[in-house]
């Protein structure tokens, strides 16, 4: 049974930097389409870091047409101030993959992982390696790059499940 492709966005949510990564799936097929990093400058006020992300996705959401979107969750640390930042820049990242009409899903930064090396609490470096692996013509240039096309092929592989079990 062939599956038509469907393109999915993953995005790696963060105030300084946002990842994002585009890719393809058909069945358990995968195909690298783009990924990048959004950039957003320390010394602007948190309003226009926070708009910056928003346009620079809906920009990124118009060029690469995707029709799925999965954003990492929020992983909560110690210092209360950069959670909260983290969670406003991940709520940006959420509306503007909902506003564009796209099913959005969430993933757990350890299933993330899990998912994509086996692991739960895998390095960065690992992640990299295995979406490099997974995807071989991805030029993640970024560790923010990286994680974003690791969302993705989370989101590809869990869709996937979800399929078969209702069929």
């Amino acid at each position: 049974m062939s599956s038509r492709p469907i393109r999915i966005v993953g995005v790696d949510p963060g105030l300084s930097a946002t990842g994002w990564g585009v890719i393809e799936a058909a069945g358990t097929r995968l195909q690298f389409r783009a990924c990048g990093t959004i950039s957003t400058n320390v010394d602007m006020p948190l309003s226009r870091r926070l708009a910056f992300i928003h346009r620079e996705l809906c920009g990124l959401i118009a060029e690469h047409a995707p029709e799925e979107g999965a954003v990492e969750e929020t992983f909560v640390n110690r210092d209360p101030r950069s959670a909260l930042k983290l969670g406003q820049a991940r709520g940006v990242a959420l509306a503007a993959l909902a506003l564009a009409g796209l099913n959005v899903a969430e993933y757990a930064a350890n299933l993330v992982k899990k998912t994509v090396v086996g692991v739960g609490h895998a390095e960065k470096q690992q992640v990299g390696m295995m979406v490099k692996m997974l995807l071989p013509a991805s030029n993640a240039r970024t560790a923010d790059a990286a994680d974003a096309l690791a969302v993705a092929i989370c989101h590809a592989q869990h869709r996937n499940a979800r399929i078969r079990g209702a069929a």
